[in-house]
């Protein structure tokens, strides 16, 4: 097959989430396989520095008005480059809010993805839009390139329901559609304009990234308003669980930790977790867990439940490590704790991949209450690297963390919910032959991305299959 992914994020030239890691990791697995892919996404500023190649052609994209956009690429990834769009120090906004202009910004990217095609002879067999940034894809598919790409079907991947793309109804010129598709079934979204609603309605095929949360975003409570239209198309909607680096994430090779370990040899842990506790300025406690939290600080996380539980957990005998930068009204409690009780609570407000690293590797467990997960990957890094998770049962923290055979789950959402959760993880400390089985169990998991892939091409092969056949005939 043919494929192109369109993503406003790919690691390692973009990253906010794991959006990023997402694209920047199934491509060469798709490759594996056998399959032909290109990558589009916006040329921001922090892309330059990784030297991709100009193309000898720029695109005329209308986006309201005409933008001329150049092209750069670097192996299978094309960069469309607007610098009044994209050489921004955000990727979609400012600490202020998002940019104003976002419409236009990823009108650019999706109906440039469509030119780029175009211009390059790519004719895919199949097109995967990520996230409401490349909404308008599915849509463009099907009306103003629906003769140019005849074959080509689409998946619209949703890595997060809680952001849209919404925006105000007279913003329609910009994406250059019709006023027919304003309506209440196809982009019409209470008044307004909802790119990742059209991305759904449009596609051949939705996925997203764990299968309990294919479920929950059919619901009231999970789906933000578009649970009707999800939950009408049920039949095409997947649910995907993403996978890791298992390269990157591999505690016997991992440069950033002052020791290496495995579940066959987890002596080195040991280590890490004294590097961590002189690090995050905690008194050397081998006997007492340390329990780890890396993250947004934001209400999605369950932010809020640690800061409301953080008095009582200093009132246990354990040490709480915590990373993350996000909303201010988070960070102020949180660092104001970390200075009330230094010796069991310590927080580091930053973005600090080396230090994210050293507190899976050095805790003893490591904590997420979310209110929601989509699919989450740091509990997977952690029951890796042998900190037992204590998660929320929601997302892909129920599809990866089973109560009692790899970790601690909890099912309310409620500070007391967390305490409990925490006593529990504390009851199996104080059994080490318990507490190693479960280690244990958790690090002998494999999440990479081989069998992820396969599922994709699954989904790819049930819309794409007479496209790819009859390709393979000719050829």
């Amino acid at each position: 097959m043919r494929i192109a992914l369109v993503t406003s994020e790919v690691a390692p030239f973009s990253k906010t989430g794991g959006l990023a890691d997402v694209c920047g990791s199934l491509p060469a697995e798709l490759e594996k396989l056998g399959h032909e892919v290109v990558v589009i996404s916006p040329l921001y500023r922090g892309v330059r520095a990784h030297g991709p190649e100009r193309a000898p052609f720029r695109l005329r994209v209308p986006v309201g008005r005409v933008v001329d956009a150049g092209v750069a690429r670097l192996g299978r990834h094309w960069f469309i480059d607007h610098e009044p769009f994209y050489d921004r120090e955000g990727l979609y906004g400012s600490p202020e809010g998002d940019y104003e202009d976002n419409a236009a910004r990823f009108t650019l990217l999706a109906r440039g993805a469509m030119e780029l095609l175009g211009a390059i002879g790519f004719e895919p067999d199949l097109v995967q839009a990520h996230d409401w940034q490349a909404g308008l894809v599915p849509v463009y598919l099907r009306t103003i390139y629906a003769d140019e790409f005849a074959k080509a079907k689409s998946v619209m991947t949703i890595h997060n329901l809680g952001y849209q793309g919404v925006f105000w109804h007279l913003d329609l010129p910009i994406f250059g559609l019709d006023w027919s598709l304003y309506n209440w079934r196809q982009l019409e979204f209470y008044g307004k304009v909802n790119l990742l609603k059209g991305g759904i309605v449009f596609a051949d095929a939705i996925t997203t990234v764990s299968p309990t949360y294919a479920k929950e975003i059919q619901t009231k409570a999970f789906g933000c308003g578009l649970e009707g239209v999800l939950a009408e198309r049920a039949e095409k909607l997947t649910g995907i669980l993403n996978g890791i680096d298992m390269a990157e994430w591999d505690p016997s090779a991992d440069a950033h930790l002052p020791a290496t370990f495995s579940w066959k040899d987890p002596a080195g842990k040991a280590a890490c977790k004294r590097a961590l506790q002189e690090r995050m300025k905690l008194p050397r406690r081998d006997e007492v867990p340390v329990i780890g939290f890396v993250g947004r600080l934001v209400e999605q996380k369950g932010v809020e439940l640690l800061v409301r539980a953080a008095e009582f957990l200093a009132q246990l005998d354990v040490q709480v490590a915590i990373l993350g930068s996000g909303e201010a009204r988070f960070q102020g409690p949180l660092q104001r704790l970390g200075a009330l009780y230094g010796e069991r609570l310590s927080v580091e407000i930053a973005f600090d991949a080396a230090l994210a690293h050293l507190i899976e590797a050095g805790s003893d467990f490591f904590v997420m209450p979310s209110r929601y997960e989509p699919c989450g990957l740091t509990q997977m890094h952690s029951l890796r690297y042998g900190a037992v998770p204590i998660v929320r049962k929601t997302g892909g923290l129920a599809d990866t963390v089973e109560d009692g055979r790899t970790g601690i789950v909890f099912e309310s959402y409620s500070s007391d919910a967390l305490v409990e959760a925490v006593e529990r993880a504390l009851a199996l400390w104080a059994k080490p032959k318990e507490y190693a089985r479960v280690q244990r169990a958790g690090m002998k998991l494999d999440f990479g991305w081989p069998q992820r892939a396969a599922e994709y091409v699954e989904v790819f092969q049930g819309i794409s299959g007479s496209a790819s056949r009859r390709r393979r005939k000719r050829d």
